[in-house]
Parts: structure tokens; sequence; C-alpha cells
């Protein structure tokens, strides 16, 4: 599906202070601030996953204001294919001038038309089926922000999309029900991990290392009491040249995994620091075939 407004995040350019910074004259006054929505996707087992979004309202807390929305009736729509938004991909929903102060939520407001693509029979191609929407969804999922926006200042925030826990089969009808897991970070209060991922080949007895596209990347954190298990933040893909990056991390370090690849032995890195404002860019990684 087409996307609207699609923005691809360069690697070098995210190294710059991100998100938090003085705005232009047009908007530097005393009552209001720029805010920005970028959607990005810890991706599913799916071929596509089609959201249409009608509105996307903030709310003050101030219960005689009450929700407002971003932009006017001729921005919405918005279509778009969660499953594009991998390796630095994002969709900018959002970027307007809005009254300084207390953002205390927003929320998306989902349209009919959800359509999901599964895997058939045949590799890379699949069958096209709705994506049904509760009622409550449409209505508006609500998303905690709790931020006091400064006069004069842009603020960036990363819409995390979990596709995977956000698709639920409706028991046992083969259909499924969209249920959306957001995951919400300010990019003033993150940074990102970018990597690269390659995979041993055997051609006449020797080993070629080509770049491995589809893999999915998990992210842990790195301070799992011994005995316990590493706690799931999110994941992303590698595209074709084997490149992914993973944005909205808070500070701290992380552990990253690739598991189950029939092809290769599993993979658990190191802790990853990663820095608020900062892109960690680590070493290639290369997936090695099992010894005998």
């Amino acid at each position: 599906m087409m996307l609207k407004r699609i923005y691809v995040a360069a690697i070098g350019a995210m190294v710059v202070m991100l998100g938090f910074q003085s705005c232009d004259n047009t908007d530097d006054s005393n009552n209001t601030a720029r805010v920005q929505l970028k959607l990005v996707d810890a991706p599913g087992n799916y071929l596509e996953v089609n959201v249409n979004i009608v509105d996307i309202q903030y709310n003050s807390g101030d219960s005689e204001e009450g929700w407002m929305s971003f932009g006017e009736p001729e921005d919405y729509p918005i279509n778009v294919d969660l499953t594009t938004l991998i390796a630095g991909n994002s969709l900018l929903l959002t970027d307007q001038i809005i009254p300084s102060g207390m953002l205390k939520q927003i929320r998306l407001v989902l349209g009919d038309g959800n359509t999901l693509k599964i895997e058939g029979e045949v590799e890379g191609q699949g069958e096209m089926m709705p994506l049904n929407t509760p009622s409550a969804m449409q209505s508006g999922l609500k998303l905690k922000m709790n931020t006091i926006l400064e006069p004069g200042y842009t603020y960036s925030f990363i819409l995390d999309w979990d596709v995977q826990k956000s698709v639920v089969m409706a028991g046992t009808s083969g259909m499924y029900n969209l249920k959306p897991v957001i995951r919400v970070n300010a990019e003033v209060n993150s940074g990102s991990i970018a990597g690269n991922v390659s995979g041993e080949v055997l051609v006449d007895g020797l080993s070629t290392f080509p770049a491995l596209e589809n893999l999915t990347v998990g992210v842990y954190t790195a301070n799992a009491v011994a005995g316990e298990p590493d706690v799931y933040v999110t994941e992303s893909r590698t595209i074709a040249d084997g490149d992914f990056l993973i944005q909205g991390l808070a500070s701290g370090d992380y552990i990253l995994k690739i598991m189950n690849q029939e092809a290769y032995d599993d993979y658990v890195s190191t802790p990853i620091t990663v820095s608020v404002g900062a892109v960690n860019t680590i070493e290639p990684i290369v997936l090695m075939i099992p010894t005998a």
C-alpha cells in the first residue's frame, strides 16, 4: 500500500541531537510548541498490516478543552502498511504547532478497511483478509504522554507499534482483530542501535558472507538477575543489505538476540550501551553455520 508522507531516517543524520531543539522564528512564541509524532514498527510474522488512521488528537488534561485534532480534516485519512516501517523507515504522522503546557494524552482514531496479508502456500504470496477493529479502538486508542511542552521548542515522539502483539486471532473463526500495542518514547529521552547482519554460506566448500534480509533482531534489557529471563523491549528486521535500526530506546544497556534460524547458530550480543540523542553503530553481526 502507498505510504503517505513516508520518511526514511538516515543513520548518519541521527547522530546529531534528536527531537528537542529550538524552533525557528515562525513557532518561537510565548505560548506554542511544535510536536512531531513518528511511527515505527516492531514487526510481526505478516506480509502486510494495513491500517487506516482517520484522526490524531491530543488532550491537555483540561476538561474544558477536551480532545483537539492535530492538523486539518484534509490531512486524513493516513493509510500505512506497518510492515514497511523497519530499519530506519518511519512515518511522520503529524508535525504541528500547538499550545504549550501539559500534553496529557494523544489518541489515534482508527477507521474501517484495515487489512492483513498472511503467508500463503507460495512463499512471498498471501491472502488479503479483513483486520477487524473493535469499536473501542475506532473511538480512539489513548496513549499517555504526560509531558510539559515548553514554549518555543520542538518535541519529537516515537510511536513504536508492536504488530505481533497487536494482531489477535478471534478464537477459531479464522478472523483477526486489531488491538494496537504501542510504546511511546520521546527522541530527546532516547537513543538508537544500528547494525548489519550477514551469514555464512558454503560455496564449493568455501565460506562467503552475504547480507541477510528479513531477520528479526530482538532487543532485551541487559540487567536480568541471574537465573531470570531477559526482559523483551522491542525488535526490528533487517532490510535487503542486512542493515537494521532500532529507535526509541531509553538510555541504558541492552542485548540483541537473533534466534531460531534454521541455518545458523543463535546469536546473543554482549551488552550495548544506548545514550540519549545518539546512534550506537555496533560491529557487524556474522551468523555462523552450526558446526557438526
